[in-house]
């Protein structure tokens, strides 16, 4: 097969694989593009492989490719329609939602267990538009990667709305140590130094190395965070 005639395969076959992946993937529904659970994102990851061999090598047969599509689009379904059946079978082909941030503290025993890392929550909470760790009651990592915040009742907008009590801002609350390490430039922003910090772990009983995060807000109020390897307070049993 010449050059010119595996060009135009290649275009008949974009022409006819692409139609029928939108059609497969509408029949999949929403559930897979909005959330990418686990099981979804794996065959989301297989139909585009299948897809770009198909696309890419004209020697491949074409109609195998077309019914393993919608093959894969059919499973994707059965299995999602099992998961809403069968809570058990739902709970295995995902992950359970893990509480990061409970009761003003960090679970570093769970960020660990899910292999996230304090600047992946940092990052999280920073689009949830959430600069002080004070407003938080409660950070939830959910089946699909997102964060999930419970603000403290003080904190919810709608009732300092409500009852048009004016605060002022605490502005964005910067990191000075994280783990264990002491971040100097942001202690200069606020106008402190280490010496200053140190005075103030040692007010308050804990080493440098001991601490997971400490953060300073604009009225320079010292946040702590100890590191928890065996936190043995109670987590709620949040489910799915």
């Amino acid at each position: 097969m010449d050059l010119f005639n595996e060009s135009l395969v290649v275009v008949g076959r974009v022409f006819t694989i692409l139609p029928l992946l939108l059609i497969v993937t509408l029949f999949m529904g929403k559930r897979s593009i909005g959330e990418l659970p686990v099981f979804d994102f794996m065959i989301i990851l297989t139909l585009g492989s299948v897809t770009g061999a198909d696309i890419a090598e004209p020697n491949v047969h074409h109609l195998p490719i077309a019914v393993a599509i919608v093959a894969l689009g059919v499973l994707q379904r059965l299995v999602s329609q099992w998961s809403i059946v069968s809570r058990r079978f739902g709970k295995m082909v995902t992950f359970e939602p893990t509480v990061v941030f409970y009761n003003g503290k960090f679970l570093v025993h769970q960020l660990k267990k899910i292999r996230y890392s304090l600047d992946n929550v940092l990052q999280m909470l920073r689009e949830k538009d959430i600069f002080d760790l004070a407003e938080i009651e409660m950070a939830i990592i959910e089946a699909n990667g997102r964060l999930t915040v419970l603000k403290k009742s003080a904190q919810q907008p709608v009732t300092r709305q409500d009852l048009q009590v004016q605060t002022a801002s605490t502005g964005i609350s910067l990191p000075v140590i994280v783990e264990g390490k002491i971040y100097p430039d942001a202690l200069k922003y606020r106008e402190r130094d280490e010496e200053w910090l140190l005075q103030e772990l040692k007010k308050r009983g804990v080493a440098v190395e001991d601490v997971f995060l400490a953060t300073l807000n604009r009225q320079n109020e010292l946040l702590l965070f100890e590191k928890q390897p065996n936190n043995l307070q109670q987590i709620p049993p949040v489910q799915h």
